[in-house]
C-alpha cells in the first residue's frame, strides 16, 4: 500500500511542478511518452502519461508504455524510491531487483527530470 501511495503522491508532485517549475515546464514540453512504474506481479502500477507538458496518470497494469520500471516488490520499490542514495535504482537494477523494459533512454529521461523536481 506505501508503494501505491508513493506513486500517487509522485504524480501529484510533478503535476504541480508541470505548472509552476519552469526548467521542468520546458523539459517536459516536447515529449509524448508513457512510463510504467509496477512490480513484478502487476499487483500495484501505475502509468504516467506525458503528453507535450500536460501530464496524467491511470492506475493498474497496462501494457501500452514506453517504459516500465519493474520493481520485484511493492517493499523494495518503495525503500529504493525514497533511498537518498544517488546509486540506489542502479544498485538495484544490477541486483536484479529492478528491471526495464522498452525503450530505457525514456527511463534515463524520466529520472533526469526527477532531477528538476525533487
Amino acid at each position: 500500500m506505501r508503494f501505491s501511495i508513493l506513486l500517487f503522491a509522485l504524480y501529484n508532485i510533478l503535476k504541480v511542478a508541470s505548472i509552476i517549475n519552469k526548467s521542468y515546464k520546458k523539459y517536459i514540453s516536447k515529449m509524448r511518452i508513457k512510463i510504467l512504474i509496477k512490480t513484478e506481479d502487476g499487483k500495484r502500477a501505475r502509468l504516467f502519461i506525458f503528453n507535450k507538458g500536460k501530464i496524467s496518470t491511470v492506475t493498474g497494469d497496462r501494457k501500452d508504455f514506453d517504459v516500465a520500471l519493474v520493481w520485484q516488490d511493492s517493499a523494495t520499490g518503495f525503500s529504493v524510491m525514497t533511498s537518498k542514495s544517488a546509486d540506489a535504482s542502479f544498485n538495484a537494477a544490477a541486483d536484479g531487483k529492478l528491471k526495464v523494459l522498452g525503450m530505457s533512454i525514456y527511463a534515463q529521461w524520466f529520472e533526469d527530470g526527477l532531477k528538476l523536481v525533487i
